[in-house]
């Protein structure tokens, strides 16, 4: 982990203005010190309480980070500029809502699991919801790990350290003791914007070389529609691939450049795109995920960057995911992949008119 930065200047710290930090007026003994990562930490119980269910208020800071308790995990940490707040929650390692000041998350999470730990022994897969990073591909997984499911326990299943820059927040995971690979993911938001920044990374620390990508989950609730653009000279006859067998989403087109398509409400659907954005579009807001796609470069799963699935009934989420390059990581090898998430208000009551501008088809 990263060397500890001394323990009695960063509670002073935490405790002092870590709650109420606004960069650009910090004390003098943040200095230096908040300018870079301070310290990682185990979820602990001495902070300071946030109430559990209520957003922050805005901020005149361009960027201000709190921590405290919420829904029932000990520690959560909330990063906001003057416009959107990002809740992470390190005890089960995911950005669990992304929201602008006032409003809902479009972020699903299951409520039964709120304040619960994962257990990465069970058989059972604890699906918390949020944003969270898997490797990929996953055929690959019952090859390295003893099992093909649930996914590796330090992807999915480990509480993870956090710490926090000046305009970050800073998650690293153990290493997973099959892939030996460590994971960091900094959350970012740049002020006065809507727009969250991700970026993840896969550090090979232990074990033989592994071929990998990195994946990005986002479980986001009930959409009115979700889209995509189609590439021009895309790999796919039909603008996506198949990958849940005949099953496919309910309302699937792929209409003048635009791939359409609404949830199943009976049957699990998932596809693939060589598409680098994807859009959910909800009733009143709509989340723009955006990942670079590198040309020539070998994906998984049929060479998809971008994949949709769907959740039939009663969990009523789709995942809009994100995938990176493969690559083959020895122990010192690091992959980073960066995901752009932008909060937008829709304009018009035709959500594909508002697909349209937003991913210009």
């Amino acid at each position: 982990m990263s060397p500890p930065h001394p323990a009695s200047r960063l509670r002073n710290a935490l405790g002092v203005s870590l709650l109420m930090l606004a960069i650009g007026q910090r004390s003098p003994a943040q200095q230096k010190g908040a300018e870079r990562l301070s310290e990682f930490t185990r979820p602990t119980s001495d902070r300071v309480p946030m109430p559990p269910s209520h957003p922050l208020p805005p901020s005149e800071a361009p960027i201000q980070i709190k921590i405290g308790p919420y829904l029932g995990w000990e520690r959560s940490i909330t990063i906001q500029n003057s416009k959107v707040e990002a809740l992470i929650v390190p005890a089960i390692g995911r950005v669990l809502h992304f929201r602008l000041h006032g409003e809902s998350s479009p972020f699903w999470d299951d409520p039964s699991l709120r304040g619960k730990s994962p257990d990465p022994s069970s058989s059972e897969w604890g699906n918390f919801g949020g944003d969270k990073t898997w490797p990929s591909p996953q055929a690959d997984w019952g090859k390295i790990t003893p099992r093909a499911w649930p996914p590796p326990v330090a992807f999915d299943s480990l509480p993870v350290d956090a710490g926090v820059r000046r305009d970050a927040v800073v998650l690293r995971s153990p290493v997973d003791p099959h892939y030996g690979i460590r994971t960091e993911r900094v959350i970012r938001l740049a002020p006065d914007s809507t727009s969250m920044t991700i970026t993840t990374t896969y550090e090979k620390v232990e074990g033989h070389p592994v071929k990998v990508g990195v994946w990005i989950i986002t479980q986001l609730e009930e959409p009115v529609a979700v889209f995509a653009p189609v590439p021009t000279q895309s790999a796919y006859p039909d603008g996506f691939n198949r990958q849940s067998g005949e099953d496919l989403p309910a309302n699937l087109k792929v209409e003048r450049g635009l791939l359409s398509l609404t949830r199943d409400l009976q049957k699990a659907t998932k596809i693939g795109m060589d598409a680098d954005q994807l859009l959910w579009v909800g009733p009143t807001h709509m989340l723009h995920i955006e990942s670079p796609r590198i040309a020539g470069a070998e994906y998984p799963d049929q060479g998809s960057s971008a994949e949709i699935y769907t959740n039939p009934d009663p969990k009523t989420y789709v995942e809009l995911e994100m995938l990176g390059p493969l690559q083959t990581l020895g122990i010192g090898d690091r992959l980073s992949q960066t995901n752009t998430y932008t909060l937008l208000r829709r304009k018009h009551p035709d959500p594909q008119i508002d697909a349209r501008r937003i991913l210009r088809r």
